[in-house]
Formats: structure tokens, sequence, C-alpha cells
């Protein structure tokens, strides 16, 4: 352990305010309220002091306290942690999505993947953004996944959804229904199982996951008769996968599999695009869901619903799922860890006496 890792042997989860008008403030103030988290973890705000003494003072949570760090060095164990990512002072418009605010949410991001980036924070868990928004405001990414896998210097990265009884994959992510098809290849799915596979074994500790695949038409195609994609594309994927050495299966028809206990048999479930799997996973576990980033070299989670601007301004949003994000991204720190540590402190493989002759 180097001296710093000795300096915070509690993870330091960086939080990332997301836009300011929806439920971010609300929920991050919600999941850290109770003191007793900060036995567990160092929370570091990314975003302002003001905006989260507005959003205190609305909710009327006297008892939530912080301290205001100018940079990550100044970080204190036991507190709530801000980092003021901008000074100037901001009008107040909850509920309402401005350009105002997804710029704010946008400094928010950049510094704490920053900070993500050299180490002074473990993990980052982001509160939601407008991806509207943000794009207006000048981002030019489809969402958090992308960006970060961006910063990471990948193409792309794998975005999973997590629940206590379920983990949810998508192939493709934020892109039109339309183009979904287009987007398909053999490789590609390979590729995403392959990156899966990893996730549950490095990030989950599942040592020999099992991973359903599902098809891209009603009834998986239903051999041919309802689109080709499943005979072209995804069973010579899946047929490569387990010549790999994967444990995976199908095409399932995805109304069927999610409406039954199949789900239960797997530890992973691999979807082609974002509503087949969504859809279901929010239907599933809308209150405790998690967004993971996977395949990244850090860890980042998100809690799985949007800015929610409609409730923003009844500060009724439940924060269980926001809760749910910290808690998973302390866990896979942790089981990362875990695993550096088996392989540093492996036993040396001894050749036997009979080896050692038959080798001569």
């Amino acid at each position: 352990m180097d001296k710093e890792e000795k300096k915070h042997q509690q993870i330091r989860v960086g939080i990332s305010i997301g836009d300011i008008n929806g439920i971010g403030p609300e929920v991050i103030i919600k999941s850290l309220k109770d003191i007793r988290v900060l036995e567990e973890f160092t929370p570091i705000i990314y975003g302002s002091s003001k905006a989260i003494l507005h959003c205190k003072k609305m909710m009327e949570a006297h008892d939530f306290s912080f301290q205001v760090c100018a940079a990550s060095d100044q970080i204190e164990k036991n507190k709530i942690n801000i980092i003021n990512c901008w000074d100037q002072p901001i009008e107040s418009k909850i509920g309402f999505p401005t350009t105002e605010s997804a710029t704010l949410a946008i400094k928010s991001l950049e510094k704490a993947a920053l900070d993500l980036a050299n180490g002074d924070i473990d993990v980052l868990v982001t509160a939601p953004i407008s991806k509207e928004s943000v794009q207006q405001a000048g981002f030019k990414f489809p969402g958090h996944t992308e960006y970060l896998a961006d910063m990471a210097g990948q193409e792309e990265a794998l975005m999973i959804m997590v629940s206590p009884q379920l983990r949810v994959a998508l192939v493709t992510t934020h892109i039109p229904i339309k183009e979904v098809a287009q987007n398909l290849s053999k490789e590609k799915i390979v590729n995403k199982i392959s990156e899966f596979e990893k996730s549950l074994r490095r990030d989950f500790g599942i040592m020999r996951p099992k991973i359903a695949v599902l098809g891209l038409n009603p009834h998986a195609g239903e051999n041919g008769k309802i689109g080709q994609e499943e005979q072209e594309i995804i069973n010579p994927a899946i047929a490569a996968a387990k010549n790999n050495g994967h444990f995976v299966y199908g095409p399932f028809a995805a109304d069927g599999f999610f409406g039954s206990d199949q789900r239960m048999k797997f530890d992973g479930v691999l979807a082609m695009y974002h509503d087949q799997g969504l859809t279901a996973f929010k239907a599933l576990a809308f209150d405790e869901g998690v967004n993971f980033t996977a395949g990244l070299p850090i860890v980042r989670t998100s809690p799985d619903h949007g800015t929610a601007f409609d409730i923003a301004p009844e500060f009724v949003a439940s924060a269980q799922s926001m809760r749910s994000a910290i808690y998973l991204a302390i866990d896979i720190h942790k089981t990362r860890k875990f695993e550096r540590e088996i392989v540093l402190n492996a036993l040396p493989i001894t050749v036997g006496e009979k080896d050692k002759a038959n080798s001569r």
C-alpha cells in the first residue's frame, strides 16, 4: 500500500451533481444525509455548494452538513465534501431544463472524471443529466457511457443495468431504432459477450457466468420467418462465443424471456438494443436499479432514472437508486482490488519431480 492509499483507506466516492434543475441534488442529499454512511466511505460532490444549499433549504434538510473544498487535496474523511466546479451565481429553475444547468452539469462531470483519472477519487457516481440539454450546450457525446469510454481511449464501453436479481447488458445503446440492425455484427456481439463475461467475473466475482442472449426480432425471428438477423448474425456470434469457452445461450425471444422465471437461471442477459433490455429491467427493478459502465479501467455507476424534471419541484424523488449506485460502485471497487491482490500474491507454480524428469 503506497503513501497516498494509506492516507485514504476509506473509499473516496466522487459524485457528479447532474442537472441541478432535476432531481440530482435532491437524491444526493437524501442518499447521504444519514451520517452513518461516513463510516463506510468518503463522499465528494462535484458541483456547487450554493446549489446544494438551495436544495437543502427547499427540502428542509436542516441536518445535512458538508465542507467545501477548493480541490481534491482538501478532501476530508468523515465529512461530506463539496468541490465547487463553478463560482458564478445561478438562477434556480427547478423542474425546467436550461442551457445553463446543462453547461454546469458538464463542468461537474468533467472535473469529477479528471479527478478519477488522476486517482484523486476511487469511483465515480453520476447523477442524471438531460441528454438533449447537454448536447445543446455543446456536449458531443450521447451520454455518460460514451464520454467515459472516449476519455479512456476506447471506442465504446459496455452498459450494464444491475439490480440484486438481474443484470442486463446492451449491444447497442443510444442510437435510433431504425439503425439498430445495421449496427449489429457477429464480431460486435462476440466482443460484447466477451466484455460482459469478463465484467461478471472481474466486477461481480462470478467465476463461471452464464449469459443469455436475446434475439432482435419478435419470437427471435422464428427461424427466419420474421427477420434474418438471428440466423445470419446472432446465432453465429453465440456459436463463436461458445468456441471461446463462454457459457452463452440463446437467442431468446425477449417478451417470453422476461415474462417468465427463465431470467433467474442466468447471471447476465445481453439485449440487442436499449429499450429491449431497459424497458423490462426498469419494470422489474426501477427503484433499485443501477447503470454500470463496464469494460473500462475506472468504476462508474449511476442511478437508472433520469432527471425527472416533472417531479423535481415537489422533492418527492426516491433516493434508493442513487444509494444503490453508490454501494455498487464501492462493491465493484473492492472486488477489483481483491482480484488484483490475488494475482499479486499468487503462489508460484512449481514443477514436480516427475515433470522435471520428463522435461529433460
